[in-house]
Formats: structure tokens, sequence, C-alpha cells
């Protein structure tokens, strides 16, 4: 009797990074999902909900759970520069060799 090898998701992301569609998308889901981790992070770090993060932002709470959700892509930087401005921190970005 044969036995199967068994794939773990690692090893089958390196197999699916070798596709240079799936590695660009992969990346730029990752990239939309780091962010929205720093922002639920800089909140929590705040010991802010999310709608008092909304009300200090002038906005509403189901937006601030767009932006933490990870699949919000229309980050701007005023968008980002607000939520620094109301948690006492500062937006920083930085380009990186790919």
């Amino acid at each position: 009797m044969k036995k199967s090898k068994v794939r773990t998701f690692q090893s089958r992301l390196k197999e699916e990074m070798k596709d240079p569609e799936f590695k660009a998308h992969y990346k730029e889901e990752r990239q939309a999902l780091m962010l929205a981790m720093k922002i639920a992070k800089l909140r929590e770090k705040k010991s802010l909900s999310q709608l008092q993060l909304a009300k200090l932002m002038g906005t509403s709470q189901q937006a601030i759970s767009r932006l933490e959700s990870g699949e919000y892509d229309g980050f701007t930087l005023k968008t980002l520069e607000k939520i620094a401005a109301v948690t006492g921190t500062r937006v920083e970005i930085k380009f990186v060799t790919a």
C-alpha cells in the first residue's frame, strides 16, 4: 500500500508561488491584510473600540470594520493620516526592495 504524501499549507503555497500571477496577487492581498492588522493593533493599543475610533475620525464603526477587514483596498494617505492624528501617531511609508 502506497502512502500518500501529506500536503501542508506551506508546501502548497511554495508550489503556487511559482506562478507569477498567483505570486503577485498573493503579495497584494498579504500587504492589505498586514495594513489592516496594523490598524487594528494600533486601535487596541490605544484602548479604543471601533466605534470610539470612528467617532474620533468622524466616520462610522462600519467604516472602521472595513478598514480592519483585510479585504479593503481603498486606503488613501489621507485616511491613514486621519488614523494617525486621532491616535497620536504618525504615518511612515517605506520603499523596500521587492
